[in-house]
């Protein structure tokens, strides 16, 4: 999943990270096919080039051989909003059909089963870069029909990338279809962890990744 999700990355494309694995996913871009590749947090670290995996939003490891950190508000107004970003790379807790994204509350939100982090920047990013993309393991509870909660709408969310598959947003309906499945996986099986009907589309299969791939993953990974 990691190493899909890292394929996605161009060189040199400015990317607003996402924690967890869409950070994972983009370290990995740079240290193998996409050393220029410019990544952008939230906190305020333009050009960061962590030398290990940051733990949080506030993690030193961020500053370190940074090309410039700024304010949370210029990353939003002058980078984010202006149209810089090329990418951005999110997670989520719930995603629906349509791509909506939900980090907000499992259930009803006044009283909710689980109260999410939230959106934190998400939401910009999901309304303002240019692509959007979707790292996220495949679970039926993650892939309603309707999340609980749009935290992120989905309109500009182009793939979502799975530990079983490839999703693609239909850009004529709107919706996740399936375009791609790793090996050892069936349509069969991605249909019984999605809570709709859901559609393929010229399905492809993935090769699994090169050993400079997984070798450079698990030196990142420490």
């Amino acid at each position: 999943m990691i190493c899909v999700a890292a394929g996605e990355l161009h060189d040199r494309d400015v990317v607003f990270v996402g924690m967890g694995l869409p950070s994972l996913a983009c370290n990995l871009a740079r240290a193998t096919h996409a050393p220029n590749l410019q990544l952008i947090y939230e906190s305020g670290t333009i050009g960061t080039r962590p030398t290990r995996m940051p733990l949080s939003i506030g993690d030193p490891a961020l500053v370190t051989g940074t090309l410039m950190v700024s304010s949370m508000i210029d990353v939003f107004e002058l980078f984010l909003q202006r149209g810089h970003i090329d990418v951005g790379f999110l997670g989520a807790a719930q995603i629906d059909r349509f791509a909506n994204i939900n980090t907000t509350v499992v259930g009803a939100y006044d009283k909710p089963a689980v109260r999410l982090p939230g959106s934190g920047g998400a939401s910009e990013i999901a309304a303002h870069a240019r692509r959007v993309l979707v790292v996220m393991t495949l679970d039926r509870r993650a892939f309603p029909e309707r999340v609980d909660f749009i935290t992120s709408r989905g309109d500009r969310v182009s793939r979502v990338i799975t530990d079983k598959c490839i999703f693609e947003r239909d850009v004529l309906t709107g919706e996740l279809v399936l375009a791609a499945i790793y090996p050892g996986v069936t349509v069969d099986d991605v249909r019984s962890q999605v809570g709709w009907d859901l559609q393929v589309r010229a399905l492809r299969d993935v090769p699994p990744p090169d050993r400079q791939m997984l070798d450079a993953l698990t030196r990142i990974r420490g």
